[in-house]
């Protein structure tokens, strides 16, 4: 805000915006802690600090940006943790995070038995810090951070330590996810971030952005992930999406000189773009989902340390990383919403597609 307009007419910072934590009375999520972020500029998003303080709902002025499912906002479920029961809660929105130690379909090998993208988003964080802005002091920088746990008494206990800030005028969110192993004996260590992105900014002509080699996840998916078809441009409904039917490509992401790697969707009908950026060496590859289904209209981006191919698999390729105790990795996520056309243009020129 480099203009403030508002300098001495206003008397609290939430005229301006801020966060605000509030508990669902109503309906299945009714019990789980949440907190409201508004940066003020036509963006807003709700935080729910009860399921690993990933990112549910998100809107810019009137135009929603997530996809929810039907399920909706439900309370942790620690045990839900066979099969794909993880589908149960899944509640969709902007970000739900996958691990911490393994991402992927359920698996089994001589180490363990896995379910759905592990454990983490079902579980609740702690919270630490809450940092208001204070436009008085010319503050304008707000955070909420939190620890969540991935832990067993005498086991495994990976740590979590999330911040998600913004700044009052920035239409952006910033992620930092610090990962800690506490306990005493190594442990595989698996991440990735499951964006998921709905109508308006996702609609037929629609353009999902994203650069670099990829490869079909499974014979199903080369229904649209196939030389010479474009799977960048959004589809209308397709029956063959209903039920589980979806498509999904493995992408080696292409980064920038500064090993900065760039993709989002584009949405010219709306004049109005989404830009993911993070970094090549912390989160090394991309997944694109596609389900275009009947009332289930979505489009998944997905970075992350590893492809969803489940620990078993990263194990036999010998891309499953190792965490030694009180080893730590660090992840930066950064959302940006662009609407100035010259900010748009820029966007696209640096994650030109080749079709």
């Amino acid at each position: 805000m480099s203009d403030p307009k508002w300098k001495g007419k206003i008397s609290h910072h939430a005229q301006l915006g801020g966060i605000e934590t509030a508990v669902i009375d109503n309906g299945p999520g009714r019990g789980v802690r949440i907190a409201w972020i508004n940066t003020g500029t036509g963006l807003r998003y709700k935080v729910v600090i009860d399921r690993a303080m990933d990112i549910m709902d998100a809107f810019y002025n009137q135009h929603n940006l997530s996809w929810l499912s039907c399920t909706g906002i439900t309370p942790p479920a620690p045990f839900s943790d066979k099969g794909i029961e993880w589908l149960r809660t899944f509640g969709g929105g902007l970000i739900t995070t996958c691990g911490l130690s393994h991402v992927g379909g359920p698996d089994k090998d001589a180490f363990g038995e896995r379910s759905l993208h592990g454990r983490i988003s079902n579980a609740p964080a702690e919270i630490i810090s809450i940092i208001q802005p204070d436009p008085a002091m010319g503050k304008l920088e707000m955070s909420i951070t939190g620890i969540i746990r991935e832990a067993t008494a005498l086991g495994p206990n990976l740590i979590l330590k999330r911040t998600i800030s913004g700044v009052l005028g920035e239409a952006g969110i910033q992620v930092k996810d610090e990962v800690i192993n506490r306990g005493n004996t190594p442990m595989p260590h698996m991440l990735l971030y499951h964006m998921n992105f709905g109508w308006p900014i996702v609609d037929e002509g629609a353009r999902i952005i994203w650069n670099g080699s990829w490869t079909s996840r499974d014979e199903k998916s080369s229904e649209i992930f196939r030389e010479g078809n474009d799977f960048y441009t959004c589809p209308p409904p397709l029956a063959s999406h209903a039920g589980t039917g979806e498509a999904a490509a493995y992408i080696d992401v292409a980064a920038d000189a500064d090993g900065t790697c760039t993709c989002g969707v584009y949405n010219p009908a709306l004049n109005m773009a989404v830009a993911i950026k993070f970094r090549k060496k912390e989160l090394p590859w991309l997944t694109n989902w596609q389900h275009w289904g009947e009332g289930e209209y979505i489009m998944g981006l997905e970075p992350g340390t590893n492809p969803p191919i489940g620990q078993k698999a990263a194990r036999e390729q010998g891309t499953l990383r190792q965490l030694a105790p009180g080893e730590q990795c660090n992840y930066h996520l950064d959302i940006r919403i662009l609407t100035d056309q010259q900010a748009i243009n820029k966007f696209l020129n640096d994650t030109t597609n080749v079709n």
